[in-house]
């Protein structure tokens, strides 16, 4: 079984079943499989073998499903570009893969010119985008109206399916190598753990498709006989009219954009009943927001999935039912069926439960490893088990409790202090939007923790009056003895929090008044 095994099956057993919407374009299985079939051809005619890298740079389109079917199709690697990266990051991406053919559209094709300043070994353009493609470019469309359909060169397990590169909450860049077998194994293993997606409904892809989490969604839903409805990027509006205009069934959402729409006016007159199932994940989420969330969705089912990159990417999934058990929501779920877990400590040796340890993760969905990176392949990969660097516990019924990046735990006048923990006492203020926790150097303390916050718009809030409701839920050791209000915080494409950006900039001297 590979990547294109699910759009074959589809094309035997239900060619006229509608795949993708996307604006006015609805296209059938049929449609779509002779269009990936000649965009595979048409890739080839350009040059692209076995093996070779396609980049994408481009927002969510029908023709970003397309990319990632063909590309496999004709045996190459996709190569899915950040769009919030500036172009000496996708300039770098591009060249340590050393990709050759790159797909853009119109978001981002004046970005060409620094792409090839960047990477000189960047010899085809295709742009996938409506309208006239800019000079020196092929054209998308053309490219699949002049091409012959290939047969479907059938990817061994073994071969490579992509490569993602990822770093923009930790550091630099790394691209990890997933095959066909470990995305199979995710989608697969998340599709048999719970009802991941509904069968035969309505997918809509609302997060960035570059992202792993919308390509592992999406994947599942591919299995699972989706039609995928797809919105060029997220805004509550887009959200709240494409559920209601095609009858949504399912949606993955990462927290920040959960809060965006339960603050959004919209949902309070739309018909969003066709909703069944909400995934989230990607970054933490408050229980506070949590339970918003489940009220303005009363009738979806909540399924939280943790993983990384690296896992292909879901590593433990929390069902809609343990989402009913309020010493569960705090909780990202058990180990999914296609994978087993460890909380171990510095040594490697598995430490009891409840006892906080790094998270490791053993399973046929972990990574083949870095791309051109063998002794950081080796670092995260050593024993067998993928090192996540996240700090967790477990309980005694196998439950997984993320804590922390390791690399983020703040030590405080010698007490450990978990940035989540704090988020979450912080949210429970109403006034409170959104809120991230670092440690920043302390003479007396050695590191002291400090909040940054966004308020809702018209809210105001003290710094005592804030720090007075955190000591209500946490010991007063764990409560920010700073805190900065802030319009907004810096976010990875995926809607992560760049902590890392946040403590740059206090290193630098450029953080917002502190009280």
């Amino acid at each position: 079984m590979n990547m294109t095994t699910a759009l074959r099956r589809a094309l035997q057993q239900n060619p006229d079943r509608a795949l993708t919407i996307f604006g006015p374009r609805t296209r059938t299985v049929r449609e779509s499989a002779d269009r990936i079939a000649r965009l595979a051809g048409g890739l080839a005619a350009l040059g692209v073998a076995r093996g070779d890298r396609v980049a994408i740079l481009a927002l969510n389109s029908d023709r970003y499903h397309e990319y990632l079917l063909a590309v496999p199709w004709l045996g190459a690697v996709v190569n899915p570009c950040n769009i919030r990266w500036s172009a000496a990051e996708l300039g770098y991406a591009l060249r340590e893969s050393e990709t050759k053919v790159l797909l853009v559209d119109s978001a981002f094709a004046a970005m060409l010119p620094a792409l090839r300043e960047q990477w000189d070994g960047l010899e085809t353009v295709v742009y996938c985008g409506d309208g006239a493609a800019p000079d020196g470019c092929v054209e998308y469309e053309q490219l699949i109206a002049d091409a012959s359909p290939i047969l479907d060169v059938d990817c061994g397990p073994d071969d490579l399916y992509g490569v993602f590169f990822t770093g923009g909450t930790t550091g630099f860049a790394k691209g990890v190598m997933l095959s066909h077998r470990n995305m199979i194994a995710s989608a697969m293993g998340s599709l048999a753990t719970l009802d991941f997606v509904v069968r035969g409904g309505r997918l809509l892809h609302t997060a960035p498709m570059f992202h792993l989490a919308d390509i592992a969604t999406w994947n599942a839903g591919m299995m699972a006989g989706s039609t995928h409805v797809i919105v060029p990027s997220f805004t509550p509006s887009s959200v709240v009219g494409a559920i209601a205009e095609h009858h949504v069934t399912d949606v993955l959402l990462v927290p920040t954009m959960i809060q965006f729409l339960v603050d959004s006016p919209a949902i309070e007159s739309a018909d969003l009943s066709s909703l069944r199932g909400v995934v989230y994940g990607a970054s933490p989420i408050s229980a506070a927001l949590l339970q918003r969330a489940r009220k303005a969705f009363p009738a979806a089912r909540f399924v939280q999935a943790y993983g990384m990159t690296e896992l292909s990417p879901v590593a433990t999934l929390l069902s809609p039912e343990d989402h009913d058990d309020p010493q569960l929501t705090g909780s990202c779920g058990r180990g999914a069926i296609h994978v087993e877990v460890r909380i171990v400590d510095s040594s490697g040796k598995e430490v009891p439960r409840g006892t906080v340890g790094e998270v490791l993760v053993r399973g046929e969905n972990v990574m083949i490893g870095y791309w051109g990176r063998p002794g950081d392949s080796a670092e995260a990969l050593r024993g067998g088990w993928m090192h996540t660097g996240d700090g967790g516990y477990m309980n005694d019924a196998g439950y997984v409790f993320i804590v922390d990046r390791m690399k983020d735990m703040i030590i405080s006048g010698g007490e450990n202090v978990y940035s989540v923990e704090v988020e979450n006492a912080l949210a429970r203020h109403v006034a409170v939007a959104a809120c991230a926790v670092i440690g920043i150097p302390d003479n007396q303390w050695g590191e002291r923790v400090h909040a940054v916050v966004v308020l809702h718009p018209g809210a105001q809030l003290s710094v005592d009056e804030l720090q007075e409701s955190c000591r209500s839920h946490i010991a007063g050791y764990k409560v920010p003895r700073t805190v900065e209000f802030v319009d907004a915080l810096p976010l990875s494409g995926a809607g992560k929090v760049l902590k890392r950006e946040l403590r740059e900039r206090h290193r630098s001297g450029t953080g917002s008044q502190i009280s």
